[in-house]
């Protein structure tokens, strides 16, 4: 699991949320929905740096701050993997409230550039057909 994981993000140098923040809401958002499972293994910080082509003190940053909240776990050699922790749920509430902030950014950007909400709709549909990973 751990070398297909760079796969998954999404990295916006330019979006003004620092890269570390952008890597720790993905895993986050990676973990809540049950992609990623108690005891897989990430990649090593030099592996993810490589492929990101971000500094690894970067990805470092991230799985440290995953570390000290409880998301990650560092295993002796192996390196960091996702924490057994049996209070986490998948459940679809709080999936959609991990969500919500991003659908509520995106409503505000389509409401101020005056877009009708079919609009809207039909690309949000679309985006999710090009998006969905099964």
């Amino acid at each position: 699991m751990g070398s297909q994981i760079p796969l998954l993000f999404n990295i916006k140098p330019s979006s003004g949320v620092p890269i570390y923040k952008q890597i720790m809401e993905q895993i986050n958002r990676l973990v809540i929905s049950g992609f990623l499972k108690a005891g897989d293994e990430l990649p090593s910080v030099r592996q993810a740096a490589s492929y990101l082509e971000v500094n690894p003190m970067t990805i470092s940053k991230a799985y440290s701050l995953l570390e000290a909240t409880s998301v990650l776990e560092r295993v002796r050699g192996k390196g960091m993997i996702i924490a057994h922790d049996r209070r986490r749920t998948h459940d679809l509430d709080k999936r959609i409230e991990f969500l919500k902030p991003a659908l509520i950014e995106a409503a505000t950007q389509a409401n101020q550039l005056a877009l009708p909400r079919e609009t809207i709709l039909k690309l949000f549909s679309e985006l999710l057909e090009e998006y969905t990973h099964e």
